[in-house]
């Protein structure tokens, strides 16, 4: 069965991580999924099949206990922050 493209964003940009009391909220989930897309050349999802897809993840968005990671990170980070740059 083939995985789908936000269960590739959830394998390639997020780190789940049972320590840490609640994890990416879903306004920054979202923006990482973003990036994450772009990154790939994808067009990303609306906001409301992004949430629609964690959910059919499994990922709870009010407590998902992710971290990002990787090249999606880091640009989520510069663009969100640019002052980091």
């Amino acid at each position: 069965m083939a995985i789908s493209h936000f269960q590739q964003f959830l394998d390639q940009a997020t780190v789940f991580d049972p320590s840490n009391d609640g994890g990416l909220g879903p306004d920054c989930l979202y923006g990482l999924y973003v990036s994450w897309a772009v990154l790939r050349g994808l067009e990303p999802k609306p906001d409301q099949a992004f949430r629609a897809g964690m959910h059919r993840c499994g990922i709870d968005l009010a407590d998902s206990k992710l971290r990002m990671t990787g090249p999606a990170a880091a640009d989520y980070i510069l663009y969100s922050y640019p002052a980091v740059a």
